[in-house]
């Protein structure tokens, strides 16, 4: 028996199996990255939704929509709240209550009837300019700053400039209203 022989043997198996441990450790560290890697890109796939109009290219991701889909949401919006006559106010109120959150709906339509009702009666017409759309995706609202014309009778009553903030929530695959508030003219 060639002991020299033998233990050269032995010393090369257990280099050997150091390098192999030392290859299943890194394999086993790449699975672990890959595994975070792909769990992390899970929550930020991005949803590609259709707004009433396109007029700029957005995303959507798990529960925010970036600043252009909530300028374009925001003016279809306004659109819908501010610029209307008798004829339009009750299908304009009708498409509106559609993008409203649930919790959100019961006050926004007694608000619109109330407004459809108060149009109707002094026959009134309001339409609204919009000149500056500011929106802010940590929160996800839009301030709509423009012109809003107020006619009674085919007669001008008033040429204000206002300013609205729209607030969203994004859910379900949806953009839903939140708020639609009237606020200060300040300068962005």
């Amino acid at each position: 028996m060639d002991f020299e022989r033998l233990n050269g043997d032995i010393k090369e198996m257990r280099r050997r199996n150091r390098g192999l441990a030392l290859t299943v450790g890194l394999l086993a560290a790449a699975h672990v990255l890959a595994l975070v890697v792909i769990l992390n890109l899970l929550g930020t796939v991005r949803t590609v939704v259709v707004p009433p109009s396109i007029n700029k290219s957005f995303w959507v991701s798990r529960d925010k929509a970036s600043g252009e889909y909530l300028e374009q949401m925001g003016a279809f919006i306004a659109w819908l709240v501010l610029d209307v006559t008798p004829a339009s106010i009750d299908w304009k109120k009708d498409i509106l209550l559609g993008y409203v959150e649930p919790d959100q709906h019961g006050e926004l339509k007694t608000r619109q009837e109330l407004e459809a009702a108060r149009l109707k009666r002094i026959n009134a017409s309001t339409f609204f300019m919009p000149q500056q759309l500011v929106p802010s995706e940590d929160t996800q609202t839009v301030v709509v700053r423009g012109r809003l014309r107020t006619l009674v009778n085919g007669l001008e009553t008033a040429n204000d400039a206002k300013a609205y903030e729209v607030g969203f929530a994004y859910s379900g695959g949806r953009m839903h209203l939140k708020t639609f508030k009237e606020v200060t003219h300040a300068a962005p």
